[in-house]
């Protein structure tokens, strides 16, 4: 498999992001990059798209502080991770394969899930799949879909967009999915993964392998996933936004079917859009932090 690497020079003087860099060779010579911070019981930050581990670092300090391991991986094709050059090397299936490489290769347990966006796709397959190793999850502006219901208009627009465009600004995407407004040296930080076009395959490929058709290969999975999340005991607490077009109501799925969920003190992040953790990162991690430790 072919890939790219991203210069490290790409990432000097990000703000507020001083966190060692970990990697992880994770098959075809590739290589995961993380970031673990501090010691205790592990919270893993799951990312989606297009961002990466940059979008954490609001949160990163309240967990160390509190206490708590705090893994944040780059998924394979963002951030510091490598990049295939071959766009039809993304499939949600090779997604599930690096990630769950890494989940036991570093032989995680105990752990706290915090997903957001495709860390909720690929984090919750694995959470009811290993439930050994998850005591309980964080579920943010995501959702695990089976391709029984019709995408919003909203996504419909976004994929065609990603598919079309000729250039794929990531930084101003992560800035439109905000509720605030990006600073300039922000937005360089969410495109500095990507010096250019041929960095992006990954980035561009998510939107087009959600499964919304009943025919895609992994709504089967899910709905086996969906099958256990409903006999799901251990605690589930769900943080969504005000402003996310995309994924607005969502939470009520959870809040609805998973057993865990019921009696959590859930709630709706007011002036928070797809984003929520770049709007409200240390608000966030405030409530998290109050909820793991009043278990």
């Amino acid at each position: 498999m072919d890939f790219l690497t991203t210069p490290e020079e790409r990432f000097e003087n990000l703000p507020d992001y001083p966190f060692s860099p970990n990697y992880l060779e994770i098959g075809d010579r590739m290589k995961m990059h993380y970031l673990d911070e501090g010691k205790g019981d592990i919270v893993l930050l799951l990312h989606g798209e297009p961002s990466w581990s940059f979008l954490y670092r609001k949160m990163i300090p309240a967990f160390v502080k509190a206490g708590y391991r705090t893994i944040a991986p780059d998924l394979i094709g963002f951030g510091k991770s490598d990049k295939p050059t071959n766009r039809k090397d993304y499939t949600y299936a090779k997604h599930l394969e690096w990630l769950g490489n890494f989940i036991t290769r570093m032989d995680l347990q105990n752990i706290t899930l915090f997903c957001q966006d495709w860390g909720g796709l690929l984090g919750l397959r694995f959470m009811v799949e290993m439930k050994e190793r998850f005591s309980n999850v964080i579920v943010a502006n995501t959702i695990l879909p089976t391709g029984d219901a019709s995408p919003n208009e909203a996504f419909n627009k976004w994929k065609e967009f990603s598919q079309t465009t000729p250039v794929f600004p990531v930084g101003k995407i992560i800035n439109k999915g905000c509720f605030s407004e990006l600073s300039d040296e922000i937005i360089a930080a969410y495109d500095a993964p990507f010096p250019d076009e041929t960095y992006k395959e990954g980035a561009r490929e998510f939107p087009a392998i959600v499964p919304h058709t009943p025919d895609d290969p992994q709504t089967i999975p899910n709905r086996a996933a969906w099958q256990k999340l409903m006999q799901w005991q251990k605690p589930v607490l769900t943080l969504f936004s005000d402003s996310d077009p995309i994924m607005k109501g969502l939470e009520k799925m959870f809040q609805g079917v998973v057993p865990g969920a019921k009696g959590q003190p859930h709630e709706i992040i007011k002036d928070a859009g797809h984003f929520l953790q770049e709007d409200k990162g240390e608000e966030i991690a405030k409530k998290c932090v109050a909820w793991l430790k009043g278990l």
